[in-house]
């Protein structure tokens, strides 16, 4: 056998065994889901790796830093036990979102933390003004003053930009419901934000 042919078959052998890419890497999310839902281990952790950022940053702005990895380690816990119940009526985000949010809102009823949390919107980097820094403190402080059900809607809205459809999936309201919160939660927060002196 030539050492052409002997690297061909090598290469189409590699190929056969390579692990498929996470969603993020470009690997469709329904066929990673399908195999979750087949037993198939390691589609769990391409799911999670997948997904982990996502839900990570949403439970930080809607519980705080504090207890995030704990309710985001609950979200998972959840998604994973349930997926059979997953039947692509929806898409899988929206799902993953609705648990999300549920997780959240459960825990913070649980520890009645309606104070201020800090919340990591985006890390920081030495090359941020100070004046930006400022503002996204103040902006942090006024969005966990508000309504926890209304900060999650403003979020899902305003900084992971769903659709008023997905919204409405994924917090399991009417659709037409979706905007009149959205409009009350930016009131609010231009209510909270006033009042700590910076304009919306």
């Amino acid at each position: 056998m030539s050492d052409d042919s002997r690297r061909n078959r090598h290469a189409a052998a590699s190929k056969q065994v390579e692990v498929e890419p996470c969603p993020a890497e470009g690997e469709p999310l329904a066929a990673i889901v399908a195999a979750c839902q087949s037993g198939d281990h390691t589609a769990f952790r391409q799911l999670y790796d997948g997904c982990c950022q996502k839900v990570f940053r949403l439970v930080v702005r809607m519980v705080g830093m504090e207890d995030a990895a704990d309710v985001t380690q609950q979200v998972f816990l959840q998604a994973f036990r349930s997926l059979g119940q997953f039947h692509g009526q929806s898409r899988f985000e929206t799902w993953l979102y609705r648990l999300t949010v549920n997780e959240s809102l459960q825990h913070l009823r649980r520890k009645r933390r309606w104070k201020h949390q800090p919340l990591d919107w985006e890390p920081s980097t030495a090359s941020h003004h100070e004046e930006k820094t400022e503002r996204k403190e103040l902006l942090e402080r006024a969005l966990a003053q508000i309504d926890p059900e209304l900060r999650a809607i403003f979020l899902l809205r305003e900084v992971d930009d769903l659709s008023y459809h997905d919204i409405a999936e994924a917090l399991q309201i009417p659709a037409g419901t979706v905007g009149s919160r959205l409009n009350r939660a930016r009131r609010e927060l231009q209510k909270q934000l006033s009042q700590l002196g910076l304009e919306w």
